[in-house]
């Protein structure tokens, strides 16, 4: 029985469901696609993927790809399309199941169903929903469509009823008869069609991409510093590297898994301290996964302009708004300062995002999907649930009853009362 490790969004080898169950077969081997699709243009003129995230995933695989090598598994990586790579690997080393990590959104589901389409009837694909915290098997929303349309609903009945799943462990490794002849690179950000570039000394996220990179951060916040105990006090912060655990990079392609965090923080909570700020990094792990439940539940109303309360509103589409919201050129300064952090890093933090958000969707009343395509261009940390579901968030199209508006001046003086961070990052700008 040979069996074939699809990786995607899943890119680690602790509690990863797939490359479990694919360890019980005969022979074992794996694949990961960069994907051409996801380092083109979209529909707003931006690169689906930008250097940074790109470098990010670089990284991620090399990892991977030299952990599996240690359990005798070999890491097939290709810069093609799926439906053109996986149905020739599959019929040459006899595949009989595909393991994969279940993905629900269009483009991902478009793409499976044409790998699909290229393999005989008898390849079986077996996919596992291990994304979340609360696995959909688990929830107390088997139907979705009793799904709450606000989180404090979901999250109380969710963190009352569901028992969160002990991660698994990293499988033993394979025989070396396993091997195979494996040639295959990583590309090169050059190969992706991007640009090489240096890391800005002054960015919050100066890490790596790739599991034992996650790991050595947990190590750091978690158990060196203890700044988990402070997490809530300091999560609204701008700069440095510990004012926020900076995990969402490695939760969105996979290289952490929020079961494993979840069970981190409780571990820490055990043997260190238990308090409001342990709990809220679990609180942000839920909003995570109430973002994949909505998806789930609304599917392609996520990416439409009324959003999933079909909300009809006067959008605008000027040039010169884009143009000065992402260079940084608005008449707020607090916005600026946050988009030029963004556009020289790839990161962003939590407090700066609903300020920008909210600026160009409430403020200048700009199509809210311009401003969450970008963010998936240029955002370490992209996932398209947490994207999109923020961005209707922020925008009054999504699951905010609120329908808040941010005041960025204030917003300003509250979290950035000295300037310290708006001198760091418009320092080369005129204002």
């Amino acid at each position: 029985m040979n069996h074939l490790v699809w990786f995607r969004n899943d890119l680690r080898l602790e509690d990863n469901t797939s490359l479990t169950k694919a360890c019980h077969g005969e022979k074992v081997i794996a694949v990961y696609c960069f994907d051409p699709y996801f380092f083109e243009e979209d529909s707003f003129g931006f690169k689906k993927t930008e250097k940074y995230r790109a470098q990010f995933l670089i990284e991620t695989v090399s990892e991977l790809k030299e952990n599996l090598s240690k359990l005798n598994i070999d890491l097939l990586v290709f810069h093609n399309k799926p439906e053109t790579i996986l149905p020739a690997i599959i019929q040459k080393h006899n595949i009989i199941k595909v393991f994969l990590q279940r993905e629900w959104t269009q483009e991902e589901t478009d793409t499976l169903d044409r790998v699909k389409e290229q393999c005989h009837s008898t390849v079986e694909f077996e996919e596992h929903y291990d994304q979340f915290l609360f696995h959909p098997e688990d929830s107390v929303f088997q139907n979705l469509g009793e799904l709450p349309e606000v989180f404090t609903q979901f999250r109380k009945v969710s963190e009352k009823k569901v028992n969160v799943r002990e991660p698994l462990s990293v499988p033993a490794s394979k025989s070396k008869e396993n091997r195979i002849q494996n040639d295959s690179q990583v590309p090169t950000l050059t190969e992706l069609g991007l640009d090489d570039f240096k890391k800005d000394p002054q960015s919050a996220f100066p890490f790596l991409g790739g599991e034992q990179q996650g790991m050595k951060r947990i190590q750091h916040y978690f158990w060196e510093t203890k700044k988990l105990a402070y997490y809530k006090k300091t999560r609204n912060g701008l700069l440095g590297i510990d004012y926020s655990s900076k995990l969402s990079p490695w939760l969105a392609n996979g290289s952490l898994s929020a079961r494993m965090i979840y069970w981190q923080v409780k571990r820490f909570e055990k043997h260190i301290q238990k308090n409001q700020d342990t709990y809220w990094l679990i609180f942000e792990l839920i909003w995570r996964d109430y973002f994949k439940y909505i998806s789930l539940k609304h599917g392609n109303a996520i990416f439409k302009i009324g959003g999933i309360l079909e909300k009809e509103y006067d959008w605008g589409t000027s040039e010169k708004a884009k143009q000065e919201w992402i260079n940084g050129y608005t008449k707020e300064p607090f916005v600026n300062a946050n988009m030029i952090e963004l556009s020289k890093t790839g990161w962003m933090s939590n407090r700066g995002r609903q300020n920008v958000a909210s600026f160009w969707s409430k403020e200048l009343c700009q199509d809210w999907r311009l401003g969450a395509a970008y963010f998936e261009s240029l955002l370490l940390d992209y996932d398209v649930h947490s994207n999109w579901g923020n961005w209707m968030y922020n925008s009054g199209v999504g699951n905010d009853p609120r329908d808040r508006k941010f005041n960025s001046k204030r917003q300003a003086e509250l979290y950035d009362p000295s300037g310290k961070y708006q001198r760091i990052w418009l320092q080369n700008t005129l204002f």
